[in-house]
C-alpha cells in the first residue's frame, strides 16, 4: 500500500500562526522534506516538537535529484511531509515536481492548510478580492520585466506579486510605466511580523516611496485594469483633456501623465493619441 504526501503550510512570520496539525505531522511523519533544515530546526523548537522520522533537505538546488528518492519512499508506504521556509509548498517554493510525480504514481496527496502571504496580502490590500491571479516573481532583468508586465497590461483581475526588497523600486516604477501612475496598489511588508507595514496608494507614489529603500519580505498587490466598456475614453477625448490642461498652463508631459492617471491607463496610450492627433492635423489639407 502506497504512502501519503502531506504539504504543510508554515508560518510566514509569527510562529503562533502555525496550524495545530503541523506539530502532529512533524512528529509522526516517516520523512520530513524541508527547504532549509536549519529553519526547520528553529520551527520545531518553537513548537516544542521533535521529528521522529528522517529529515532531508528539499530545495531548488536538489529538487530534481531528490524527487525520485521521495517518490520511492512514498511507493514504499511512507508518510512524507513537505515544508518550506514560509507559507504553502509549491507556491513560489519547492513542491510542484514532487506533487506532479506523486500524482503520476497515483499516490495520495493531502495538505495541512496554513498561512499564505498571497491571501494575507490580498485581504489586507483594500483592493477587489472577488477575482485575482498570482504572478509570482517578475524577471530580474529590466527588459524582461517590462515584457512580462505588458503581457498582463489588460488583466482585469487583481494581481499579486512577490518581490525582493532591493528590486522593489524598479518593479514599482516599471508597473507605473506599463499600468499607469494612477493604478492603485498595495505593498505589504513583513506580514504578521513585528514591523508589519501595508503601504497603499497609486503606483507612481509607491514607486517614489520605495526609491528611499525598503526592507523585509515583500508582497505587492495591484489593481486590475479598468473595464474597457462603454465608458472608455476614446482617443479624441484623451487629446481634448490634454489640451485643456495645456491651455491651463501645464506642460504637455505633466498633462499627459495626469490624464492617464484619471483614465487609469498607461501614459504611453495618451501620448500615442496626442501624437496621432498632431500628425493628422499636419497632414490635413
Amino acid at each position: 500500500m502506497t504512502g501519503t504526501l502531506v504539504l504543510a503550510g508554515t508560518p510566514i512570520g509569527d510562529v503562533a500562526d502555525a496550524p495545530p496539525r503541523l506539530a502532529q505531522e512533524l512528529a509522526g511523519a516517516d520523512v520530513v522534506a524541508a527547504e532549509d533544515t536549519r529553519r526547520l530546526r528553529r520551527l520545531t523548537q518553537a513548537l516544542g516538537v521533535q521529528p521522529t522520522g528522517r529529515v532531508v533537505s528539499y530545495f531548488e538546488g536538489n529538487e530534481a535529484a531528490r524527487t525520485p528518492e521521495l517518490v520511492e519512499a512514498l511507493v514504499g508506504g511512507a508518510r512524507v511531509l513537505l515544508v518550506t521556509d514560509a507559507g504553502m509548498p509549491s507556491v513560489s517554493d519547492p513542491g510542484y515536481r514532487l506533487v506532479a510525480a506523486a500524482v503520476e504514481k497515483d499516490i495520495k496527496v493531502t495538505a495541512v492548510p496554513g498561512p499564505s502571504a498571497v491571501l494575507t496580502a490580498l485581504a489586507l490590500s483594500g483592493l477587489p478580492v472577488d477575482r485575482f491571479c498570482f504572478e509570482g516573481f517578475l524577471p530580474r532583468k529590466a527588459g524582461e520585466r517590462l515584457s512580462r508586465l505588458r503581457e498582463v497590461e489588460g488583466e482585469r483581475r487583481t494581481m499579486v506579486y512577490f518581490e525582493a526588497p532591493h528590486r522593489l523600486d524598479d518593479t514599482l516604477a516599471a508597473m507605473a510605466e506599463v499600468f499607469g501612475d494612477g493604478r492603485r496598489a498595495a505593498v505589504c511588508r513583513e506580514l504578521t511580523k513585528t514591523y508589519e507595514e501595508i503601504k497603499r496608494g497609486p503606483l507612481g507614489e509607491l514607486a517614489a516611496w520605495a526609491a528611499e529603500g525598503v526592507r523585509g519580505e515583500i508582497t505587492v498587490v495591484v489593481e486590475g485594469a479598468p473595464d474597457k466598456g462603454a465608458e472608455e475614453l476614446d482617443a479624441g477625448e484623451l487629446v481634448r483633456r490634454v489640451r485643456v490642461r495645456e491651455e491651463a498652463g501645464e506642460r504637455r508631459k505633466e498633462a499627459i501623465a495626469a490624464v492617464a492617471a484619471e483614465a487609469g491607463i498607461p501614459k504611453r496610450d495618451v501620448f500615442d493619441a496626442v501624437v496621432a492627433a498632431k500628425n493628422a492635423a499636419h497632414s490635413a489639407p
